[in-house]
């Protein structure tokens, strides 16, 4: 089920991001194409895929809310295309294709990823479909998660981590800024607009912190042993600029084990809800052993 409810939402989420970004004059088309390259490139779209599955197993239609959930797309894709700059991983390939930088230059890469993150709280803003006494709120995780006491944060530490061994607990610390808050912003903003009480928060916070971890030990596990066709994007980069990673502190078995202990987690904490959430339960199921 939980593949086929993925495709259904990423088409979705790609139909609306395809409809959403066009020029306003002519002479702003480059960077609109350098824009769309990176956000219309494919992948996961995982973090959209959370705030609208979030909303249905609390029993919210999730159909009025895909822009919110294109703006957290927009917010991934512009960390993505500024995390494969020079003066950052130097990547060539992201999603199966050259890196932004490597088609339109630095300068408009770094102008694209501004633009989309700037238009990503455009979107949140301007929503006609989400109440606005929550918009204040929603805005504020979604920038909470994204600045710098989460996914920038989360960056600046990991470039300063360069050529430095790290502790278990102190990679905990760096990957729950770079990957885990804009993992569970998307889960947090979907118990806002379902009006989820107390209890159900708790236990979706515990679920998206624990899904954080989970995806970002399966990605180091991907870094170690996956290729350019599985993965969109060339292995062993952690390795070429000295970063600790959860494979090169725990190996490659143990952090496998870490994985699963993450995701047993993730699943008890679901089976506190109100409300069935098999579907989530299957998706952390697929991520143990995702190959990309």
């Amino acid at each position: 089920m939980i593949r086929e409810m993925l495709k259904e939402k990423q088409e979705i989420i790609n139909h609306r991001l395809g409809e959403l970004l066009v020029p306003d004059r002519k002479e702003h088309k480059t960077l609109y194409d350098a824009m769309n390259y990176s956000l219309m490139a494919g992948g996961k779209r995982i973090r959209p895929f959370l705030l609208l599955t979030v909303l249905e197993v609390l029993g919210k239609d999730s159909a009025p809310y895909v822009d919110a959930a294109c703006a957290l797309e927009c917010i991934h894709t512009y960390s993505l295309i500024h995390d494969d700059l020079p003066a950052m991983d130097n990547d060539d390939y992201r999603r199966g294709r050259l890196t932004n930088h490597k088609v339109f230059g630095a300068g408009m890469a770094t102008q694209a990823g501004d633009g989309l993150l700037t238009f990503a709280f455009q979107l949140l803003a301007e929503d006609p479909h989400i109440p606005e006494e929550i918009k204040p709120r929603l805005i504020s995780i979604a920038a909470r998660a994204a600045g710098p006491a989460g996914m920038v944060g989360g960056q600046a530490h990991d470039m300063e981590s360069e050529n430095r061994d790290l502790s278990l607990a102190e990679l905990k610390i760096l990957d729950a800024s770079k990957t885990g808050c804009l993992l569970a912003a998307p889960v947090e903003m979907a118990a806002v607009l379902a009006g989820a009480g107390e209890e159900d928060r708790k236990a979706l916070a515990d679920f998206a912190s624990h899904l954080g971890l989970l995806f970002q030990i399966t990605d180091d596990l991907l870094d170690e042993k996956g290729n350019l066709e599985e993965m969109g994007k060339m292995p062993g980069q952690d390795e070429k600029d000295h970063k600790s990673t959860f494979v090169t502190i725990l190996g490659a078995d143990k952090a496998q084990h870490y994985a699963e202990e993450e995701a047993a987690k993730a699943k008890e904490a679901l089976g506190r809800l109100s409300r069935p959430a098999d579907v989530l339960a299957e998706l952390v199921d697929l991520m143990v052993n995702r190959k990309k």
